[in-house]
């Protein structure tokens, strides 16, 4: 018989996979996708390439793209800080750093 909290932890579990959908990152994935295929930004790899070498010590975490401005913001970790570098896709220069 299931106690009440593996029944909790189940819901909670479910709960949190709904306030997330896979879609929205999905989505950004796309946009990225088309518009280098389109040739309005240059890919992903060419940003990270140049920019994470950049970012000695830091433990990266990841990438974003906003479609609207053409920026990828790239995520690193430096001990308890998050660094955020904002890239313009189109060109491949560092907008800035924070």
């Amino acid at each position: 018989m299931l106690n009440r909290t593996s029944i909790f932890a189940g819901l909670s579990a479910i709960a949190l996979l709904t306030a997330f959908p896979a879609d929205a990152r999905r989505g950004e994935q796309d946009d990225a996708r088309q518009d280098m295929a389109a040739g309005k930004v240059k890919s992903l790899r060419e940003i990270e390439a140049s920019v994470v070498p950049r970012m000695r010590g830091m433990q990266y975490l990841g990438p974003e793209y906003d479609p609207s401005a053409q920026v990828y913001r790239l995520k690193f970790i430096n001990k308890d800080r998050v660094i955020f570098v904002d890239v313009d896709g189109k060109t491949g220069n560092v907008l800035r750093q924070r």
